[in-house]
């Protein structure tokens, strides 16, 4: 043990700065979650139990008659079957449009580093300004584009969208986690007689495993969660969960039902939460196997 100039044995001046570390990280990540467990709590009262009492006291008993009526009757323009189709909606979105970016990114990663072309720089530059696109632009255009090859107020039509903006992301992501690669690999796998596809699937899709998780959790948190190409790009029964959680937020008629409301932000918000929960830890490190290279 030493001791420092303040006369403090090393130790515990480590275990102090430990504790008050600790301590400002608890008391922030509380400050962060406690919208969240009001919604929680809310969302388990009755009418009568969120009139009477304040924002943080606790429900009578465990009341799920809210999160039933978000899912199966709650009335959402003029339909009154919840929010259950339009997650049917968002989960037939997200799936391809997922997995189509996804794959069209990982090619892109592997042609631009690994597979080099002539001009190879000029198109990662072009496709990495597309990350840089504000939605807004494009709006119109997309939407006259849609309308031209018969996919306006769609499913369909959402997931190309989507598809379209997720490739510049993904393709940063592989990119710079191939750059990793020692090419020796791949030249060893050529002389095999391995072809393009051939490494891609059976060499790079296997080591790639956590930029797969990255480029996954992204896309799947950026389409679930968006609401701006869903309301200007789809109505009536095609819209995505997002745009039906703010319809069913803001055309209530009679008494306005919080607890239904804060049922449905979480039945729209448990697919993302999951994806965190489960897979949180993969993120910063996927993000992290390209960084460095040895």
């Amino acid at each position: 043990m030493f001791v420092d100039a303040r006369g403090l044995p090393g130790d515990k001046r480590v275990s102090i700065g430990r504790i008050a570390i600790y301590s400002f990280v608890g008391l922030v990540a509380l400050i962060y979650a406690l919208p969240l467990f009001v919604i929680v709590l809310t969302s388990l009262k009755n009418l009568e139990e969120i009139r009477t009492g304040t924002i943080l006291s606790l429900p009578l008993g465990a009341n799920f008659d809210a999160w039933q009526l978000a899912w199966n009757s709650a009335c959402i323009s003029v339909r009154c079957d919840g929010l259950s189709p339009f997650v049917l909606n968002s989960i037939v979105m997200v799936l391809p449009a997922l997995a189509i970016s996804t794959l069209i990114g990982a090619l892109n990663g592997y042609a631009l580093t690994l597979a080099r072309f002539p001009g190879a720089d000029f198109v990662f530059a072009l496709l990495l300004f597309g990350c840089f696109i504000p939605y807004q632009i494009v709006l119109i255009p997309m939407a006259q584009v849609l309308g031209f090859v018969g996919l306006s107020n769609s499913i369909p039509g959402l997931v190309v969208v989507h598809v379209v903006y997720g490739i510049p992301f993904t393709t940063l992501y592989f990119r710079n986690f191939f750059m990793s690669v020692p090419h020796e690999l791949v030249q060893a796998a050529r002389m095999d007689g391995a072809g393009f596809f051939t490494i891609f699937r059976r060499i790079l899709c296997p080591i790639a495993v956590p930029c797969f998780v990255v480029s996954v959790i992204w896309q799947f948190t950026n389409i679930w969660n968006d609401f701006l190409f869903g309301t200007t790009f789809t109505s009536g029964d095609n819209v995505p969960v997002m745009v039906a959680l703010n319809n069913l937020v803001n055309a209530t008629t009679g008494a306005k039902a919080y607890n239904v409301d804060m049922a449905a932000v979480l039945i729209t918000a448990a697919p993302t939460l999951l994806i965190y929960i489960i897979s949180g830890r993969y993120f910063v490190r996927g993000l992290m196997a390209g960084s460095v290279k040895g």
